[in-house]
């Protein structure tokens, strides 16, 4: 018996490339547990963002340097109508957990980068938001096609990204890499002056097919202003 669970790979952006493996490592990681954990429930009932004692500690130190925990992020991801606005709203979600990590820098500072995945039957989506002092403008000429857009009064950028099918042997054999489908990602900035930092919202299908733009720009629209610290376009 095997299991195949895609995480997506970012382009060129150094700082996207860097936070790509921290994300693929912390949702392979994440999704393991959460399957282990969510076996006892009831097959009829979404999972839930439930965090466990070192989830609440992260959000506890999060909260204290004013910063948003994956948890946080979870909350606001895994929404009651997130497979209706992915077109899908038979679907519930499967797993959903939020993760708390950073990447070093070569000055030897950690940057944070809170994440959260939620995976349905069709689509798996993650929200992740990055403390670096990285503007969005200047991304679209670095990123595979590129498209400038506007969420809720912030700058925006809409890409593609190949995905990472991450296949292993439940009983204990070698697991096995290989390229999977397109993702598509939108990294959106804090507040509508683009001081640094960024959300990205990224969006890939189990049928490695292409996901839907629109469904992923709703998502942002609605989701985005949900997330404690949003700041409001004037």
């Amino acid at each position: 018996m095997s299991e195949e669970v895609a995480a997506p790979e970012k382009g060129p952006n150094p700082w996207a490339q860097a936070i790509a493996a921290l994300v693929v490592v912390g949702a392979l990681g994440g999704a393991l547990f959460v399957f282990q954990k969510n076996d006892a429930k009831a097959a009829d009932k979404p999972a839930a963002c439930s965090p466990d004692d070192a989830d609440q500690k992260a959000a506890a130190a999060a909260k204290a340097a004013h910063r948003i925990s994956g948890t946080q992020l979870c909350t606001a991801l895994n929404r009651a109508d997130l497979p209706t606005l992915l077109g899908t709203p038979r679907e519930r979600a499967l797993t959903a957990y939020g993760s708390d990590s950073s990447i070093g820098t070569d000055g030897g500072k950690d940057i944070p980068t809170p994440g959260a995945t939620v995976r349905l039957d069709t689509y798996t989506v993650q929200l992740s938001r990055s403390y670096d002092h990285t503007p969005i403008a200047g991304m679209a000429d670095l990123l595979t096609e590129a498209q400038a857009q506007t969420v809720a009064g912030h700058p925006a950028v809409l890409y593609s990204t190949q995905t990472i099918a991450f296949r292993f042997d439940l009983g204990g054999g070698k697991s096995e890499t290989a390229p999977g489908g397109i993702a598509r990602a939108l990294i959106v900035a804090p507040d509508a002056k683009d001081r640094g930092g960024s959300y990205e919202l990224t969006v890939w299908r189990q049928d490695r097919m292409r996901p839907d733009d629109t469904a992923l720009l709703r998502i942002a629209q609605l989701v985005l202003p949900t997330v404690p610290g949003w700041t409001t376009a004037a």
